[in-house]
């Protein structure tokens, strides 16, 4: 049977919706995140909004704004592997500051123990997309820290 991983990732990251993702008083970039954050669901955050390196909301949010979007980058990352592959920014914001990165210092366990699991899902089932976009490395990067932690 196969594992319904963002169903799973919704289970395990079953947070409330933060009032505010970001310090949207701090200035107009971190006003207008916010307000993209707080516009959508889960369900409905994709690319769009999240999908580009340069303007992703995700850098601006407070931890505990990652750790309720963690389901839809899971989404997004299975969603888009064989082509625009949001996986690799995924992975930006599982290994940023790596040891002191901010989503795992706040994690459960169990929480920690579905990233590592989800992220060897990842290379194991996608060996050629990861190479092909060289994230390769870095998902096994991820994944050791997550599994250490």
């Amino acid at each position: 049977m196969d594992r319904d991983w963002i169903a799973e990732a919704k289970r395990v990251f079953a947070v409330e919706k933060p009032e505010h993702f970001t310090n949207y008083r701090h200035c107009c970039e971190c006003a207008e995140h916010d307000k993209t954050l707080l516009a959508h669901t889960l369900d409905s955050i994709g690319l769009e909004q999240l999908g580009s390196p340069a303007w992703d909301p995700l850098c601006f949010c407070a931890a505990e704004g990652l750790k309720y979007c963690l389901p839809a980058m899971v989404r997004l990352s299975l969603e888009t592997i064989a082509d625009e592959c949001y996986f690799e920014q995924m992975l930006f914001h599982l290994t940023y500051g790596w040891r002191d990165n901010r989503l795992l210092t706040i994690c459960s366990v169990a929480q920690r123990i579905f990233v590592a699991e989800f992220l060897y899902h990842m290379v194991l089932n996608f060996p050629s997309e990861l190479d092909y976009s060289v994230t390769a490395d870095n998902a096994l990067s991820a994944y050791e820290l997550w599994q250490q932690a």
